[in-house]
């Protein structure tokens, strides 16, 4: 390992990352050390980290290397693994743009969740094709203080729980994972959504992430929600065979999610690099011991 690794930092609405370029697989990322640089206050700071990664020369995205070139290999803040990020690709793209790997257009990313198509327009907004939306049966609740709510199950890639509540004040504080049951619904865990609405095909969320807590924003979870919120009021896409969309108002911004008759949901919003530097291998090796 080198003495000094780079970094970037980047957010999608205010969903903010620690970025390491490691397109050989060098940088040796066990859990601990995601967790350090994720650290808000002895860290750099952020709700997950995006190792990137060539496809080819990870065993997990080898198989999608033909698809992609580049595979996001993501973790959450407390450095375990998650299938998705949505605001996570969007960042990883514009990281892609930003060093000079790709250009404005159409791009594929491999995730652990399958490759994603993303668009980078010209006005800045990046567009991902998150794939297909799963509904899996069964009824969910969920839980904070000594109030329930039932939720919708929806699975973007990765599991959520889609509760619609009357104030966002009624999430609670959210430092901890809201309880829910059946524990068989979401045996790895769930991100779990709060929801109000603000007008027509217009909400407003509030979500804990599993392994990461309160975020700012959740791209899979806004793309969740409006799907929940579009099975609500009536609306699905593969019955009507017109696409709807929802704009979803996360703590940290606004994003624009769209379903898709096929069940392809498409998520628009913007996404920042602000930073870049290098990260000390003594202190890694020192906050790792």
């Amino acid at each position: 390992m080198s003495t000094r690794i780079a970094f970037l930092k980047g957010h999608g609405t205010e969903n903010d990352f620690v970025i390491v370029p490691d397109p050989e697989n060098a940088v040796d990322l066990p859990p601990a050390a995601v967790a350090a640089l994720c650290d808000r206050r002895a860290g750099i700071g952020g709700d997950g980290l995006l190792h990137v990664v060539r496809s080819a020369a990870h065993p997990e995205a080898e198989a999608m290397a033909d698809e992609a070139e580049w595979f996001m290999d993501y973790r959450n803040g407390d450095g375990s693994v998650a299938e998705m990020c949505g605001n996570g690709v969007r960042v990883f793209a514009r990281y892609l743009q930003h060093a000079g790997h790709v250009t404005e257009g159409d791009i594929a990313v491999a995730t652990r969740g399958g490759v994603k198509t993303v668009h980078l327009a010209k006005d800045g907004d990046v567009t991902v094709g998150m794939g297909k939306v799963l509904l899996p049966e069964g009824d969910v609740t969920v839980s904070v203080g000594e109030r329930s709510w039932p939720a919708r199950n929806v699975n973007m890639g990765n599991p959520h729980a889609v509760a619609f509540v009357d104030d966002l004040g009624d999430a609670g504080t959210l430092y901890e994972a809201p309880p829910f049951s059946p524990a068989s619904a979401y045996p790895d865990g769930v991100n779990v959504e709060f929801v109000v609405d603000r007008g027509p095909r217009h909400v407003a969320m509030r979500v804990h992430e599993r392994g990461s807590g309160e975020t700012r924003s959740c791209g899979t979870g806004a793309c969740a929600v409006a799907v929940a919120t579009a099975r609500r009021d009536g609306a699905d896409p593969a019955v009507t065979g017109t696409p709807v969309t929802y704009t979803v108002d996360v703590p940290g911004g606004r994003l624009v999610i769209t379903e898709h008759p096929d069940g392809t949901v498409e998520m628009t919003g913007p996404a920042v690099i602000l930073a870049e530097g290098e990260i000390d291998a003594d202190w890694l090796a020192d906050a790792l011991a």
